[in-house]
């Protein structure tokens, strides 16, 4: 019979130092896993608190956007013009994937190539005014005017009503915008308009355009489509507040011109595509009746 010697001290604390080195290494993987989960599972910003985060500098005076806050003006009767067709054939219940396909054949092709050269030597001329204060403007406004600053003013709506009701308006809004970014994504991919800095590259020097290069595509603009659905949207929800929505419209289309994303005629087309969907939504998610 074979009997095994009992361990040594010196054996014992070879063993443990196994041990020890083994825990630390599961330990330091279980670390590696949880790490990412934790940045993953991090509270996202809301667009209040990234708006307090990063508050906005001066903007444009009112001199400086009244003339593309007129070109947005004039697309509201020429909107409610179209939506009466759509009415007359569906009526007011919703048909949202029907709609997003109507809508895009209802935005006019984008203007001859002479128009649209004489608009780029708009954009061009503005390009000899921008001042620093004006860069930073456009900036926060490219940024935050895609989302946060309709989010923000829909908050604040929602703050006096029940929330069950503001629960549905957040919906609706997410939807409106979801709509004008689908739409003219994709009638950018139809026209295939080259942005301003793209057709020349000396108006953004910070962005590096390869030659040959057709896209980023600009017609029409999402930045003026979600601004002008939004607008109406809001707009219908609290007509007290609807020139302050215009005023934050016309801030964000000038800045898409100001920083040479846009010409004037991606503007109006986007504006036109928005006020649409706007009307679509309020109707037919019940706040307004189809007779504006």
């Amino acid at each position: 019979m074979t009997t095994t010697a009992p361990p040594t001290k010196a054996s014992r604390r070879i063993r443990l130092r196994y041990l020890i080195v083994l825990v630390l290494a599961v330990l330091a993987v279980a670390a590696g896993f949880a790490r990412p989960l934790v940045a993953d599972g991090a509270p996202k910003l809301s667009a209040t608190d990234r708006i307090k985060a990063s508050p906005p500098p001066a903007l444009f005076s009112d001199a400086q956007t009244a003339s593309i806050s007129a070109d947005i003006a004039a697309q509201d009767k020429t909107a409610t013009t179209l939506m009466a067709s759509w009415w007359k054939t569906h009526g007011s219940a919703p048909d949202d994937k029907a709609f997003l396909a109507w809508v895009e054949t209802q935005v006019p092709k984008p203007p001859s190539e002479a128009e649209r050269h004489h608009e780029l030597t708009m954009v061009q001329a503005l390009d000899k005014q921008r001042t620093p204060a004006g860069v930073a403007a456009a900036t926060w406004l490219e940024l935050h005017g895609k989302k946060d600053i309709w989010k923000l003013y829909l908050h604040d709506q929602r703050e006096l009503i029940p929330a069950k009701t503001g629960k549905a308006d957040k919906k609706q809004l997410k939807l409106i915008l979801s709509m004008a970014k689908t739409a003219a994504d994709d009638l950018g991919t139809k026209y295939q308009q080259s942005a301003p800095y793209v057709l020349d590259p000396s108006l953004r020097t910070d962005h590096t355009v390869k030659k040959g290069a057709v896209c980023p595509c600009s017609y029409p603009s999402r930045h003026a489509a979600r601004a002008a659905g939004s607008r109406t949207y809001l707009g219908g929800l609290d007509p007290h507040r609807i020139a302050d929505y215009k005023w934050m419209e016309g801030q964000i289309t000038f800045s898409r011109l100001y920083m040479a994303g846009h010409v004037s005629s991606d503007i109006a087309a986007g504006s036109l595509l928005g006020d649409m969907i706007g009307e679509y939504v309020l109707v037919t998610r019940g706040h307004e009746s189809v007779a504006r």
